[in-house]
């Protein structure tokens, strides 16, 4: 039977359970990917398990979101995470070294490989024809234990990519195209996968800003096949013996389709406040914007720095508009220097930051109140740059460095020049040297842990009946930035779940955390609309809410990576039958969840009923076996301590 490449790619991986859509599958995991943000709470976890060293062929840990270094809590992880890797068998990429996803492309990422990191964009590299897919941070932490990853077999969308980009057309108006048809939440539940003679004009580095902002659609993972631009570049990272083809069949079909003709495309830009608000640039062209932001994992390239370079050199950016460069890795930063680029970029008015993620989440280069930032990274929601109430675009580096020069929204195409196009050199400077290979002797390894390390909170069994108030709710897409903020205030406490607690639902409804504290951290219960939990794969939205008392979330429906988390965490995800239930629920009603433990070990439905309006309330769950006793036993991390126990 003939195959598409996700198909391949899961078949070869498969470990258990059926490739029908909608069904439980197993897979095999080769490589995991882990980030400061997330990391040191998978290192907490992986130690807590009691396994001494990572079985899988490869794991990195990068330090690429708390960079910053206002006091000692970020530099006591750093030290923390560069012992833990040591320990237990781990790549560590250096503070600086760069964001976790190119330069896992450029160093580590292997065709027909599977990854899972514990970021929501490691999909990113799919664009190499890996089966790349986003998780939390404990399912990470037994992926390296050597656990096979549980999911849900997605459907698999094909879309066929025809013709050429025009001038002033890039990678990020192909994904912004797919998000301005299907919106933040048309990917839920499938695999897009990219395929058509288009794919010969696009760069393996196109091809990561188009997996990597998949993720904005919802997507389980983006696949393109590995064919010879990704040999180009692996070649071009001296790593030409890593390349294997892998393509779709011939008469391989997909469960759903689409095209897109890239000739077609024109200059896009999402608004405030969803990455899937996208309108064409020049229906808001001449808006005033305070900041041109190039950089992040979602424009990562040489060639996303280069084109920008080469449009400003010999001009100056507007006096009114920060001008912020990002570096995405240390050997792109030496790269724009040996080329001359970082010079032009600089001479315009460049404002440099550390090779990390810096702005993109909320780590430094907050705009001004009021004020529009055009930026190339994948998501602007609400506060996320650090601004409350902020104005963020998301376009590509053509789109931002013309407003910057301009210092009002700009069509690209609409400068008085050239498109100045970019031919990537066939050989480049490859920096290596901030990579630490694991410690031969681990036994000799000590944990280092400052004080702001505090161990993984207990979590009771589920009882036999839950009742507690509604706590807060809330309507839909709500992200995961919303539930637990990111940011220069918040992050460093990653690793201090009673500190970062604190800032639950903050962005939302600022006295969230009082009240759940007032009640003494019983049980409560959360409402809320349709996609719920989108964005980024931080299980700090699932453990915080848990440490205060969250026991259960009743939804319209959720976003898959915090669907899981939930239940990593013992929290119940329902569903409700009517939707139009939402509406029959106010903050503070109290819930009555009658015998749940006795209906989840059963298999029967869950009765709910609201105490306050006097009214039964019908939802659905639909969780295997493995996830039942996730719930009853109050998290993974319990099923998991029983399990690696020593006698």
């Amino acid at each position: 039977m003939a195959q598409n490449v996700a198909q391949k790619l899961i078949e070869s991986h498969l470990v258990e359970g059926r490739m029908e859509p909608g069904e439980e599958i197993s897979l095999k995991i080769d490589q995991t990917l882990t980030q400061d943000a997330t990391g040191t709470m998978v290192m907490l976890e992986f130690e807590a398990m009691g396994v001494t060293r990572v079985k899988t062929e490869l794991s990195a840990q990068y330090v690429d979101h708390n960079l910053l270094q206002t006091d000692f809590r970020n530099a006591d992880d750093h030290l923390f995470l560069r012992s833990a890797c040591a320990k237990f068998g781990l790549w560590y990429s250096r503070p600086g070294n760069g964001v976790s996803h190119p330069v896992h492309m450029e160093r580590f990422g292997v065709p027909g490989k599977t990854l899972l990191g514990s970021d929501s964009h490691t999909p990113a590299a799919g664009s190499l024809g890996m089966l790349a897919m986003g998780a939390g941070g404990l399912e990470v932490a037994m992926a390296m234990a050597g656990e096979p990853i549980f999911v849900k077999m997605p459907r698999i969308m094909g879309v066929e990519l025809t013709g050429k980009l025009p001038a002033w057309i890039s990678a990020k108006d192909v994904i912004l195209e797919m998000l301005r048809r299907f919106g933040v939440d048309g990917g839920v539940g499938k695999i897009i996968e990219y395929y058509g003679p288009g794919l010969v004009n696009l760069s393996a580095m196109d091809r990561h800003v188009i997996a990597n902002m998949g993720t904005e659609l919802g997507a389980t993972t983006t696949v393109f096949p590995s064919d010879n631009a990704v040999k180009s570049f692996l070649k071009t990272q001296n790593r030409e013996a890593d390349w294997v083809k892998i393509d779709a069949d011939r008469g391989a079909a997909y469960d759903e389709h689409d095209e897109i003709d890239l000739s077609k495309l024109e200059p896009l830009i999402a608004l405030p406040s969803s990455p899937g608000n996208v309108v064409p640039v020049r229906e808001v062209a001449g808006r005033e914007i305070y900041q041109a932001y190039i950089g992040s994992s979602a424009n990562p390239g040489l060639r996303d720095f280069a084109i920008s370079a080469l449009i400003v050199d010999g001009r100056q950016t507007h006096d009114r508009v920060s001008f912020d460069i990002n570096p995405t890795s240390r050997q792109i930063l030496e790269n724009l220097v040996s080329l001359g680029l970082l010079e032009k970029l600089i001479h315009a008015g460049a404002r440099m930051h550390q090779a990390g993620c810096g702005g993109c989440i909320g780590m430094g280069q907050a705009p001004a109140t009021g004020r529009i930032s055009l930026r190339t990274v994948p998501r602007n929601f609400p506060g996320r740059s650090g601004t409350k109430e902020d104005q963020v675009y998301l376009c590509s580096p053509e789109t931002a460095t013309a407003s910057a020069l301009t210092g009002v929204i700009t069509d690209p195409r609409d400068l008085d020049m050239a498109y100045p196009r970019f031919k990537e050199p066939k050989k480049i400077s490859i920096n290596t040297d901030m990579l630490i290979a694991p410690a031969d002797k681990p036994g000799t390894v000590e944990l280092e842990k400052g004080p702001n390390i505090k161990p993984l909170p207990a979590f009771d069994a589920l009882p036999q009946t839950l009742e507690g108030p509604v706590l807060i709710k809330v309507g839909d897409d709500i992200s995961t930035d919303e539930i637990m903020p990111a940011g220069a205030s918040v992050l460093p406490y990653r690793s201090n779940i009673p500190e970062i607690s604190k800032f639950v639902f903050s962005r939302v409804d600022e006295g969230f955390y009082q009240r759940a504290m007032d009640r003494g951290q019983q049980a409560f219960f959360v409402i809320c609309g349709d996609n719920y939990g989108q964005g980024s794969s931080r299980e700090h939205a699932a453990l915080a809410p848990r440490f205060l008392g969250l026991r259960a979330v009743i939804a319209k429906r959720f976003a898959r990576i915090h669907w899981q988390n939930l239940i990593n965490f013992g929290i119940l995800p329902l569903s409700f039958s009517d939707p139009a239930d939402w509406d029959r629920i106010a903050v503070n009603d109290t819930l009555v969840f009658k015998e749940v433990r006795q209906a989840l070990e059963q298999g029967k439905r869950i009765k709910i009923f609201n105490k306050t309006q006097n009214q039964l309330i019908a939802v659905s769950y639909t969780f295997s076996d493995r996830q039942i006793q996730m719930i009853l036993e109050g998290s993974l991390i319990n099923v998991v301590r029983k399990k690696y126990k020593k006698p």
